[in-house]
């Protein structure tokens, strides 16, 4: 089967192994963790926008991971379906992804184990247009050398909590190796590009959909309340990859954790005021969440 390529290398992130690599270690800086952490890690919330605005927050939890857990076998990583309207999880069941930094294998043992759940189906066309899983695979790449990835695309429907209590379940059953899942997600995203301005234009806006309507999902993520996760999207249109973030949550509740701990939380408006010396109308919320 052909390694599947990535898309949107040039465009989130770096196409140049060197200038990868560079972004990562700026990220990994820029995102270092000061905060105690668990004793273990078992799963993670990151964003998956261009690495400019939230790579940093995604470093976060995939560096507090590796202080956590020296060695991971396998990443499952639950994507965003911002293209893919089955109702059914997608899993990219064999073969292998290819990046910048190059190859890095599916876990296609663990993939078996979940399609035989019923709780997901084998359908790796479905990853080829999607980038909420792609933009994560080189961090795992550079801070967990060897490791395997498992990409599941998660719709926003109740079988992603499914999927992620039978995903905790395997991996509580497995002894042989350390898995982590991970679930992609962005927050509000507010503003006339959107479609979406229930509280108007301008700063206070931006203010509410970061203060009021991302901490609505974030604190439900933090509670592990995974049903109200996907809930919370439906109403408040505060997540555009609640499926994946659901399954992350649902896996960790199963795997044993009673809470989550929230690393950061910004938004593109603040990114671009602080980068960039800018602000406009519009701004995507992105939290860095660990369990």
């Amino acid at each position: 089967m052909q390694a599947r390529r990535p898309i949107v290398a040039g465009q989130f992130y770096p196409d140049r192994q060197d200038l990868c690599l560079g972004e990562i270690k700026q990220c990994i800086q820029e995102g270092a963790v000061d905060k105690p952490l668990a004793e273990t890690i078992v799963a993670g919330i990151v964003p998956h926008a261009g690495w400019t605005f939230s790579g940093p927050l995604a470093a976060m939890v995939f560096s507090a991971i590796k202080q956590q857990n020296k060695q991971v076998h396998t990443f499952v990583v639950f994507g965003a379906a911002h293209g893919y309207f089955g109702q059914t999880p997608a899993v990219y069941d064999k073969g292998a992804w290819l990046t910048p930094l190059g190859e890095i294998a599916i876990d296609q043992e663990l993939a078996d184990s979940i399609v035989e759940t019923g709780t997901a189906a084998g359908n790796s066309d479905v990853h080829r247009n999607e980038h909420s899983i792609e933009v994560q695979i080189p961090f795992i790449q550079h801070l967990f050398p060897g490791a395997k990835i498992l990409p599941i695309l998660v719709p926003q429907w109740d079988d992603a909590v499914k999927l992620g209590v039978s995903t905790g379940r395997i991996i509580k059953s497995e002894k042989q190796k350390t898995i982590v899942c991970i679930g992609s997600t962005d927050l509000t995203h507010y503003g006339p590009r959107y479609g979406f301005t229930p509280m108007g234009v301008g700063a206070e806006a931006l203010n509410w959909a970061r203060e009021v309507n991302d901490k609505k999902f974030i604190d439900l993520a933090i509670n592990l309340e995974a049903e109200q996760m996907l809930a919370s999207a439906a109403e408040n249109c505060n997540a555009c990859g609640p499926g994946a973030a659901a399954a992350a949550v649902a896996a960790a509740k199963e795997l044993g954790k009673t809470s989550g701990f929230l690393l950061a939380h910004t938004n593109s408006n603040e990114v671009m005021l602080r980068k960039m010396g800018s602000s406009g109308t519009d701004a995507v919320g992105y939290a860095a969440i660990i369990f």
